[in-house]
């Protein structure tokens, strides 16, 4: 797509067209205190060369060993043919398809990427518009929300969910809504059942439970969806690592109402935590409470194939009063990426790769209990676990020559030696031996 930026010229002759003075006088609904008096607190632009430069000291500060760290992005190999594909002129776009009869490109990726994540979560309908996994949640959330008829004014989360999605869902409830937290089974590391019950009433809204949660930990959905449902409420599952569906059950077909999350882990690099691409997922019967976009498949008046946004309640469509979700943009680049990966791996090489990171990580799982350093909890996990390690496990990690590993006191005090670690495909045994020897 072609960029071409306004003139002075284009801009005089817009406002005129319209009849407005200046480009203030467009913002004059927004009170005067709101607006902000000064320029964006940004450095200058860089010409070319400088900016290669700094992008590749930027780089260069990329650990240089594959980390063994997970906590909602996730090192995975990326076939160099995505990236070759992602050239093609008719995907290489991240842009919003506002004319998508012209976008056909795009707009079948986005028609495929849906049909993924349905697959995947075993729900009826996606879309292809979210941010990121955190946002992909918080929009749930508010979607809960808006099914209840906006009588339900109270969100239910579990505390074993990503404390970074815990905050973006606080975030956009903003005020006049309750966010409750319930806690985790300090043993298994689970949802604790009995608490999530005694925080659901009738004026719940939705269910939020990490499948799996922050600790990698599986956690009881189908448990968690018949408190929801017993107390009218809509189940949300909120995944950090789309690869578990290789081997778990779709959360679909575990009672889940709404499945959202993050992809970043097909087709995606860690890029030092972004940009994420985010998934949304729920039934169809909830199709007009919808964030975001929905690409379709059709036939034109000759019978040829071709694709249409077939639903779009954004504000830029519709009257703004009417939107269903503030998503101004999609990841339309990154969504591409992963459904290449996604359509490289088949169901087969999906499950395939799924089940070598579980047999990894159980492997370093068993090898550093082996040494003394137990795990935290004893609920299954995929491939992310956490373990009591010494106060300078990562330390020692880094002399060692590796990366990774998140203390989990930083945000659970009550886990003060807890070290979550994760394991995928490439890390081989020899990488992991060398972790369980530094940490020995």
């Amino acid at each position: 797509m072609r960029y071409h930026p306004h003139t002075e010229s284009d801009i005089r002759e817009m406002l005129a067209k319209i009849g407005v003075q200046s480009l203030d006088e467009l913002f004059t609904s927004i009170p005067q205190s709101l607006q902000m008096d000064r320029p964006l607190a940004v450095e200058p632009a860089l010409d070319e060369r400088a900016l290669m430069e700094h992008l590749e000291e930027l780089a260069a500060k990329q650990p240089k060993a594959v980390p063994f760290l997970g906590a909602g992005a996730y090192p995975h190999h990326v076939p160099p043919s995505v990236d070759q594909l992602l050239l093609r002129g008719e995907l290489y776009t991240a842009y919003t398809p506002y004319q998508p009869e012209i976008a056909q490109g795009t707009l079948q990726i986005t028609f495929e990427f849906q049909t993924f994540v349905t697959l995947l979560t075993g729900l009826e309908i996606a879309n292809a518009s979210m941010y990121d996994g955190a946002s992909a949640t918080a929009e749930a959330a508010l979607m809960s929300i808006r099914v209840g008829n906006g009588k339900r004014s109270k969100v239910v989360v579990s505390k074993a969910l990503h404390p970074e999605y815990r905050e973006t869902v606080r975030t956009y409830l903003g005020e006049g809504f309750e966010l409750v937290e319930v806690a985790f089974d300090p043993l298994t590391g689970k949802t604790d059942l009995a608490a999530l019950e005694a925080a659901v009433d009738a004026n719940t809204a939705g269910v939020i439970i990490g499948y799996p949660n922050f600790f990698g930990v599986v956690d009881d959905l189908p448990g968690a969806s018949k408190i929801a449902q017993q107390h009218g409420a809509l189940c949300i599952s909120a995944t950090t690592e789309a690869l578990a569906f290789g081997l778990l059950q779709a959360p679909g077909q575990l009672g889940a109402d709404i499945a959202v999350g993050e992809m970043q882990s097909f087709g995606n690099g860690v890029n030092f935590g972004g940009p994420g691409l985010g998934f949304f997922a729920t039934r169809e019967k909830f199709l007009r409470q919808f964030p975001g976009r929905v690409a379709g498949a059709t036939v034109d008046r000759k019978g040829e194939r071709g694709f249409v946004l077939t639903l779009s309640t954004r504000e830029q469509h519709i009257r703004r009063e009417k939107a269903t979700s503030n998503i101004c943009t999609n990841h339309g680049l990154n969504a591409a990426a992963a459904t290449i990966h996604l359509s490289m791996l088949g169901k087969h090489g999906l499950r395939a790769m799924a089940l070598l990171n579980w047999r990894r990580a159980k492997y370093a799982r068993e090898q550093l209990a082996a040494k003394g350093l137990e795990p935290v909890f004893s609920g299954p996990v995929f491939n992310e676990f956490a373990v009591h390690a010494p106060k300078d496990a990562v330390q020692r990690i880094g002399e060692a020559g590796l990366a990774g590993g998140l203390k989990l006191d930083r945000y659970y005090t009550e886990l003060g030696d807890g070290l979550l670690l994760c394991v995928t495909e490439l890390h081989d045994k020899a990488r992991i031996d060398a972790l369980v020897a530094a940490l020995s």
